[in-house]
């Protein structure tokens, strides 16, 4: 059994996939007033928003828990809309060795697709496979296009 997995998950969504991207790459800091019950707090730690190398916190409730974590910028792809994270600090990396985010957006015409990537590395064969991150996330996106489409 490998410890180390990918999950992908996609998921249309009825907004602006431009709209969507700004959020996530520039104004993370947003997301406790779209989404409070899942996200209280982003805090930025070193650089600037949206920029690679910047790190930053995020206090959000998971599985009914409160968590943080704190994550690097490594890879952002303007005109694929694509930004990857690794955590590098936080409840995560109780159970898991390693854990990247990816997300991208496609946008053609009304349609928008956000498609969310999850590399790990369990740090043992009885940790979950982060099924629950990925349906956080897929949540999360519902509660951004919800608040832009009112």
């Amino acid at each position: 059994m490998s410890l180390k997995g990918k999950l992908v998950s996609e998921i249309n969504i009825k907004c602006d996939g431009d709209v969507f991207h700004e959020i996530l790459r520039h104004k993370p800091h947003h997301m406790s007033s779209i989404c409070p019950d899942k996200i209280q707090n982003v805090n930025i730690h070193e650089g600037e928003w949206g920029t690679v190398g910047s790190v930053s916190s995020w206090n959000f409730t998971h599985d009914g828990k409160e968590k943080v974590v704190k994550e690097i910028v490594e890879e952002i792809d303007e005109e694929k809309k694509l930004i990857k994270k690794k955590i590098i600090e936080g409840d995560i990396l109780e159970d898991y060795k390693s854990f990247y985010i990816t997300t991208h957006v496609e946008t053609k015409g009304e349609n928008n697709l956000v498609t969310w990537i999850i590399e790990y590395e369990k740090k043992n064969a009885n940790v979950p496979d982060p099924h629950t991150y990925m349906e956080f996330a897929l949540n999360m996106t519902k509660d951004i296009e919800t608040h832009h489409i009112k």
